[in-house]
């Protein structure tokens, strides 16, 4: 069964241009009804926090947050750091109200992410599962680009969530370009036809992998048309077509990864170097000259690369790096042994992450350091370009492509912040793009994105400082050496909020423990890397 769903999934993947979709090979399982989380309450008053908005703006704290049903209603200073608080200068709680005292907690807007495949039955993950580990990591809002378990399924549980009915963020469904059809779409006027139904079916945008010029800049136009976003992925197979400059002249909103930007910075040449013997459907050629790919364009600063950046900068264009859903290529060895996959990776995901010439993303056939290095420095040249395009004032958000290569959902996500950082973004501008400019890139900023009073009440809550240590967002916290020498866990997100409701964070990944405990059991499978015995 393993080798047919795998079998089944590559030839979705490979499919003809303009009739990419994600495989739906049966319906999958829906998440149930919501058991966890307190709330929301008619006020609910947070105590004492430090407050890192979202903004850009620095920490600041004592504050009091205030929050009536499921929205901010107030913020306020309540002190100095080191000084008894004057209880006159703190909002009064009436009968009924809810208090939590927070003094010396963090409080950060929720996380918003811009890549987040829900799974289902590709990777035979339930959604209860994915929805636990993503929230139990302060995610309150993502977008499903593709929508793998079909549109249908994810309208459903977009609105199941908006109602609170199930534990999970905020979702955006997104449909890929020519989902659902029984063939190719061969006409400007068949898919503008699409995109018409898609909307009326409630889609939030339309992901591509590229097509043909004439249908994808038909689809992107009757998308403005209805209001939709619109994202890509630039498949080698379409990019010559179209790279990300040609795109985001149609008015396309943003880009996923980083296919196709290289490409539009070509100067000596207009198709990527490929060796002769280069075959697309093996994927470890796929992976390997595509970590190639950036040595092959312009270099940092060049008239060329300021060119494509400044004009991509002129038309208000989203990046979403996904840092994370590479990293295996540059050290493959550290992406398979991460500390939370033992107990918290689902057995059948892990069996998906395993080398495997028929599994998209499982390129791992002979893969050496030749070839790390070589992402190394791919990663290097790609990472400048996404730096100095926030430091112009472009918008760069975070997006994880979690469910694929060793990246874990929830913890993929945290691994990008660190990974911004590692670019060059300030801890500060990580937490940005982890927030408001997601919220931006979906047109969502004016309800969430930043801890603002009337917003949503979406909210991180934890009791170490994220912008000293990324790592203590991890579910696992960090390694910390107390001074009487002793090693210590300290951090991981204590409470997440959505919409006024306070989830305990570390009860939900305990659930995702015991969901992954009861899946080894019944299987008889323990988490282990072929020819490794520990």
């Amino acid at each position: 069964m393993r080798d047919a769903i795998r079998i089944i999934t590559l030839a979705v993947l490979l499919v003809a241009p303009g009739a990419q979709g994600w495989a739906q090979l049966a319906e999958a399982p829906k998440s149930p009804p919501r058991a966890e989380g307190e709330g929301p309450f008619e006020r609910l008053i947070l105590r004492g926090v430090t407050l890192i908005d979202g903004t850009g703006a620095p920490a600041r704290g004592p504050m009091d947050l205030v929050i009536e049903g499921n929205r901010i209603a107030s913020i306020r200073g309540v002190g100095v750091p080191g000084v008894p608080i004057d209880p006159a200068r703190r909002p009064e709680a009436g009968p009924g109200d809810r208090e939590m005292d927070l003094s010396g907690h963090y409080v950060l807007p929720g996380f918003v992410d811009l890549h987040g495949h829900i799974g289902g039955s590709i990777r035979e993950t339930p959604a209860e599962y994915v929805f636990k580990l993503w929230m139990a990591h302060g995610m309150t809002t993502i977008s499903d680009p593709g929508s793998g378990n079909g549109l249908g399924w994810t309208l459903e549980h977009k609105a199941r969530s908006e109602r609170n009915e199930i534990t999970a963020p905020r979702i955006e469904a997104y449909s890929a370009f020519g989902q659902g059809l029984d063939s190719p779409i061969t006409t400007p006027e068949q898919a503008r036809s699409w995109v018409r139904g898609i909307a009326d079916q409630g889609a939030d945008g339309i992901k591509f992998f590229g097509a043909r010029p004439d249908l994808m800049a038909a689809a992107i136009d009757e998308a403005k048309n209805r209001d939709l976003y619109t994202t890509c992925h630039h498949a080698q197979l379409n990019v010559v077509w179209l790279n990300v400059l040609d795109s985001a002249r149609m008015g396309l909103t943003s880009m996923q990864h980083w296919y196709g930007l290289p490409e539009a910075m070509f100067t000596n040449q207009v198709i990527q170097n490929y060796p002769l013997d280069y075959d697309y459907n093996n994927e470890q050629d796929r992976f390997t000259e595509a970590g190639r790919l950036w040595k092959q364009a312009a270099p940092p600063y060049s008239d060329k690369w300021n060119e494509v950046m400044n004009e991509l900068l002129a038309l208000d264009f989203t990046i979403v790096p996904t840092f994370v859903a590479y990293e295996g290529t540059r050290d493959l060895l550290r992406n398979a042994t991460l500390e939370w996959h033992r107990l918290h990776t689902m057995p059948s995901l892990w069996r998906f992450f395993l080398p495997d010439r028929a599994a998209h993303a499982s390129y791992w056939f002979y893969w050496g350091t030749e070839e790390e290095v070589a992402w190394k420095h791919n990663y290097q040249l790609w990472m400048t370009f996404i730096n100095e395009y926030k430091n112009r004032g472009g918008r760069v958000a975070i997006g994880s492509d979690s469910g694929y290569s060793f990246n874990l959902y929830g913890f993929s996500h945290i691994r990008e912040m660190e990974l911004l950082r590692e670019a060059g973004f300030h801890p500060l501008e990580v937490i940005r793009s982890a927030t408001l400019m997601g919220a931006q890139g979906i047109g969502m900023a004016d309800q969430i994105g930043t801890v603002e009073v009337g917003k949503l009440a979406d909210l991180v809550v934890l009791d170490e400082n994220p912008l000293e240590n990324l790592k203590v967002l991890y579910g696992t916290g960090a390694l910390k050496l107390t001074e009487d020498n002793e090693i210590t866990r300290v951090g991981g997100i204590k409470y997440t909020i959505k919409d006024g409701i306070v989830f305990d964070a570390r009860a939900l990944l305990a659930d995702v423990r015991a969901m992954v405990a009861a899946a080894k059991e019944a299987e008889g499978y323990e988490i282990t890397i072929p020819g490794l015995d520990y």
